[in-house]
């Protein structure tokens, strides 16, 4: 279950600007006992959670790591001594609902393979944690509709792995682009890399859902709708696989146009193109871009009047650090479930479209899920 290494190699997250606490108690189980914040269990010990979610919890202000569910035994001692937890906070996928029992833990961060994010959603809520579930929310809308409601019936928090909501890079892409600072625009937006290796789950349907349209894609997608700060009114896609002996029941390479009231994004993806990761702003008085757009750092950010002077963050640290402050204080998520259940929507619109010659799709149903935030 390795999350993207290769990006973990490139590019190093640097800095750490926290969000401040509205008090200045530290935040236990049930915010009775004092300890580093909200208890976080990281369920499934991949790549990502063990490359940057783990790290990032080191960082964080108001949650830490109590807990990890895992299926590989080896990985319990290892884990254990390296964040110090305790040996009965320490479970595997059978025995994981008995974490009900357990009051060090308040959120579970599910970081399964795609097809395992709803069972697992829906079995924390039942056990009555707060969820955090990485992109994309599930393999199907029906499974979202699921996992929300399974929230709801428990009076917990869902929120989405939406990283870079919580990135300044991106939180002044936004300002921009719904603000019209240069006018008006349209967007283009890619994210690829390389991805041939029949072993990784990303490239096994049952496992994955799809191909990079649900792993890197979602990206693009998310990229464009907050840039305009509006919902898609039509789309039309286009599978543009090359190697169509490797890539049999996923896309290996997708590109697609979305329809705004203000705007078009073209977007593509792609598991057979060397890394590359860009969102663009065509806009009435020049250029708006960030390179490395979707990576966990090294971002890079140009408008018509310059480079943009931002300090870099750790972008899981804060999205982490946020979803607890939530809890604590009782607000909403800025990426909750019904956002995961839009972009799953859209996603199944674009692969309905790839798989009808390109057939234009008019979004009348689309669940009307904005960002919450208007970037002023």
């Amino acid at each position: 279950m390795k999350r993207r290494p290769f990006i973990k190699k490139l590019i190093q997250s640097t800095g750490g600007i926290y969000l401040a606490s509205q008090s200045s108690l530290l935040y236990g189980s049930n915010f009775g006992t004092k300890t580093k914040g909200l208890g976080i269990a990281l369920v499934g010990l991949g790549g990502y959670a063990g490359g940057q979610l783990a790290p990032a919890l080191l960082e964080t202000e108001h949650c830490y790591l109590a807990s990890i569910v895992t299926g590989t035994k080896e990985k319990e001692s290892v884990w254990a001594k390296k964040y110090n937890i305790k040996k009965e906070n320490i479970y595997n996928y059978d025995n994981f609902d008995a974490i009900a029992n357990n009051n060090d833990i308040d959120i579970v961060y599910v970081v399964l393979p795609n097809s395992m994010h709803a069972e697992f959603t829906i079995r924390a809520a039942k056990a009555g944690k707060h969820v955090i579930c990485e992109k994309p929310m599930a393999t199907s809308v029906e499974d979202c509709k699921k996992m929300i409601a399974a929230c709801k019936d428990a009076g917990k928090m869902l929120s989405i792995g939406y990283r870079l909501h919580f990135d300044p890079f991106h939180d002044e892409i936004m300002r921009i682009g719904q603000n019209k600072v240069y006018g008006e625009m349209n967007v283009a937006s890619e994210f690829s890399f390389m991805l041939k290796d029949p072993k990784r789950w990303r490239t096994q349907k049952d496992l994955a859902g799809g191909g990079p349209l649900m792993d890197l894609g979602i990206y693009a997608l998310q990229g464009s709708i907050y840039s305009f700060g509006e919902l898609p009114t039509s789309l039309w896609a286009k599978n543009t696989t090359i190697d169509t002996s490797f890539f049999k029941d996923i896309e290996g390479s997708l590109e697609w146009e979305l329809t705004f009231p203000s705007g078009k994004s073209y977007c593509k993806t792609s598991y057979e193109k060397p890394i590359y990761a860009e969102l663009k702003h065509n806009t009435e008085k020049g250029e708006v871009k960030l390179e490395n757009a979707f990576y966990y750092g090294g971002l890079k950010g140009s408008t018509p009047d310059g480079k943009m002077e931002i300090k870099p963050v750790n972008q899981q640290a804060q999205q982490m650090d946020a979803f607890a402050l939530n809890i604590i204080e009782n607000t909403p998520s800025i990426v909750p479930g019904e956002m995961g259940l839009r972009d799953n929507y859209l996603i199944e619109k674009i692969y309905e479209s790839a798989d009808d010659n390109s057939k234009i799709i008019q979004l009348n149903d689309i669940p009307n899920i904005l960002d919450i935030r208007r970037i002023k």
